[in-house]
């Protein structure tokens, strides 16, 4: 969930109109499992440059592609350090972690 001060700038035109593209340059693939050699559909787009209430209003960060990163959940989920809920095992199959 975004921020209370980040609400109004995730529903902008400006930040659907770059992620819509910036997803499309990056393939709709996660990067970072892209990187791995893993094929994985990215769903977010992430800031490197976290936002905060004094920089979510300076387009050289919330829409600048060179801090942008497109990511799976789970990608997104370790960038944000919260812990996995799920594993695959050998054979493809999501299993629930305790």
């Amino acid at each position: 969930m975004a921020q209370q001060f980040a609400s109004a700038f995730y529903s902008s035109d400006a930040w659907q109109k770059c992620r819509a593209s910036y997803m499309k340059k990056a393939g709709g693939l996660c990067e970072i499992c892209a990187a791995k050699g893993i094929i994985t559909a990215a769903e977010i787009v992430h800031h490197r440059v976290p936002l905060t209430a004094e920089n979510i209003n300076d387009p050289s960060v919330t829409l600048n592609w060179t801090s942008l990163c497109a990511v799976c959940r789970q990608c997104h989920a370790d960038l944000h350090g919260r812990p996995r809920r799920y594993q695959v095992d050998k054979l493809g199959r999501v299993i629930a972690k305790d």
